[in-house]
């Protein structure tokens, strides 16, 4: 009871800590933890361990994507010193001749295009290296980038191979066809945000920057590059190599996912990436050491705080307050409800796929939960779907990774943007969950 109490403490207190602003992410992610577990520790109720194995544990299942991300930011940004997307935004302007209404919905699209690889980093990468330079052009209000980006990486991350599907498959022994029930939903959900949310979004940008049409000799010049330092770093004869190798660098990522053969990880392509990018556009060993420590800080501040959410998960896991947290969640639901278990486990997913990584609720709470489905009368795949419906929250969660990439490379403050993004992912979820219902994935109701 005492373990159950600190869990929902702990995670009062690192929101409140993390919403007002009281602490930075990086040591919200630390401290709390650290604090909440001392005390169920000296309270004589956590699990047996060490708070050092814990941490360890926790630190070793994001090290991979910390290390990954460390050269994914580097590429990514030696390509943008080289000028690769210089061509691209400069289209883009032309495209949009001023409007922000067209950037936003081609933002949009380019969003749930590159989400295709089921990977938010590479696509939070590529979204933000070749929009942020437009947004910053037109002065555009970057939170919009950053909520187009997750809302459509939310959408597409429940594609069998995108992580929670794969899951929600493996614990509940269901096959690929789960697709076909979550298709119609994923399906409309992407009509509304490139169709309703982006628009909405650009008509308030319409209302406060106005539809000034540029001509072209104007986008010309608002896009060339004169700052001495930033065309000594420029390499525009390097643009087809460069163009070519991020290409095949994105493909691989993409049919790696469908083909085992060829299955590289992410850290090895983007490790390689890099130094082909440091040889081939900056060959003077100088130039690379001021490349590498130009762009470091950057890397650095995104891994730490990706090793941070480690240590958050190696503590809350270990010290079993999220054990205490799944398993409050089934006996708080009364028996009367038992008809309507799978609209239960939908709105369980909720904040179950947000104050817990997705090992934690779909290994931890989900057996517990199909299992009283099933004496209800539900079946397995019915389950699995509807425990995928939470996960229009799930990539607002603090213990995501890759979200502390978006958070830097855009500017924006966590708070204000789980806020902003939080009233679009309602909408997502609302439309998986009637969805399911409506095309008959899901009983609304099973008579007792």
């Amino acid at each position: 009871m005492l373990l159950t109490v600190l869990a929902y403490g702990m995670i009062a207190v690192f929101m409140f800590a993390i919403m007002k602003k009281k602490l930075s992410p990086f040591t919200s992610l630390v401290i709390i933890p650290l604090i909440f577990t001392i005390i169920a520790m000296v309270a004589g109720v956590a699990e047996k361990g060490n708070i050092g194995d814990f941490i360890l544990d926790g630190v070793t299942t994001t090290s991979k994507t910390g290390i990954m991300l460390l050269f994914a930011i580097l590429y990514f940004s030696i390509m943008l010193d080289a000028g690769l997307f210089d061509p691209i935004t400069k289209k883009m302007i032309h495209f949009a001749k001023g409007d922000p209404m067209k950037v936003l919905m081609a933002t949009a699209v380019v969003a749930a295009t590159v989400s295709l690889n089921g990977d938010g980093t590479t696509t939070t990468l590529i979204c933000c290296s070749a929009f942020i330079p437009i947004y910053k052009k037109l002065n555009m209000n970057m939170m919009n980038l950053g909520v187009l980006v997750i809302l459509q990486n939310t959408i597409m991350n429940l594609l069998p191979w995108g992580g929670p599907t794969a899951r929600a498959m493996a614990v509940l022994e269901v096959d690929a066809s789960i697709l076909s029930y979550l298709a119609p939903g994923m399906i409309l959900a992407l009509i509304y945000v490139t169709f309703w949310v982006a628009p909405h979004m650009g008509r308030k940008e319409r209302a406060r920057l106005g539809i000034t049409v540029l001509s072209d000799a104007e986008i010309d010049e608002m896009t060339t590059v004169t700052d001495p330092e930033t065309l000594e770093i420029r390499r525009p004869k390097n643009f087809a190599f460069n163009g070519i190798v991020t290409i095949l660098l994105i493909a691989w990522l993409v049919a790696g996912s469908f083909i085992e053969a060829i299955a590289m990880p992410p850290l090895m392509l983007f490790l390689i990436g890099t130094c082909i990018a440091l040889m081939v556009n900056y060959p003077v060993l100088k130039d690379q050491s001021s490349r590498i420590g130009a762009n470091g800080g950057d890397a650095v501040q995104v891994v730490i705080l990706v090793l941070a959410a480690g240590v958050f998960m190696g503590l809350f896991q270990g010290s079993g307050m999220a054990t205490a947290l799944a398993n409050s969640f089934t006996q708080v639901i009364p028996k009367q409800l038992a008809g309507f278990w799978g609209i239960v486990i939908a709105l369980i997913s909720a904040p179950g796929a947000f104050f817990i990584s997705n090992d934690g609720f779909y290994f931890g709470v989900l057996p517990v939960l199909a299992e009283a489905g099933r004496s209800y009368g539900f079946t397995n795949m019915q389950m699995a779907v509807a425990s995928l419906m939470g996960q229009a929250f799930h990539l607002l969660s603090p213990l995501v990774a890759f979200i502390y990439l978006l958070l830097r490379l855009t500017g924006l403050d966590m708070g204000a943007w789980q806020k902003e993004a939080a009233k679009y992912a309602l909408g997502i979820f609302v439309i998986f969950v009637v969805t399911i219902v409506l095309f008959g994935q899901m009983p609304l109701y099973i008579p007792q």
